[in-house]
């Protein structure tokens, strides 16, 4: 007898569950949550803020520090790393950007 390795291998269990959640779907019962619209969503969505707002009357409230003696400045990534992460010696390259 020949054995068919692509068919599915479903428990008795499982085939009984598909086959009355299709009996349901096929008689129109549907999920009774389905159809409602979440409206925190409105509420959550509002809150986001835009790229591109203005954020004229922001203030920031950090410290920003030069570069300091042991940083380089990427040319590829314009990120201030420490030289230990300087892909060659003398070359402002940082290893993810080499």
């Amino acid at each position: 007898m020949a054995t068919d390795y692509d068919a599915s291998r479903k428990t008795e269990e499982e085939q009984k569950e598909e086959s009355l959640e299709a009996r349901r779907l096929t008689l129109g019962e549907q999920d009774k949550t389905s159809g409602k619209v979440d409206e925190d969503e409105a509420e959550i969505a509002e809150s986001y803020e835009l790229p591109g707002a203005d954020l004229s009357h922001e203030t920031l409230s950090i410290e920003v520090t030069p570069k300091q003696a042991d940083e380089f400045t990427c040319t590829g990534c314009f990120l201030v790393q420490h030289v230990s992460r300087r892909s060659a010696p003398g070359v402002d390259l940082c290893h993810d950007c080499a």
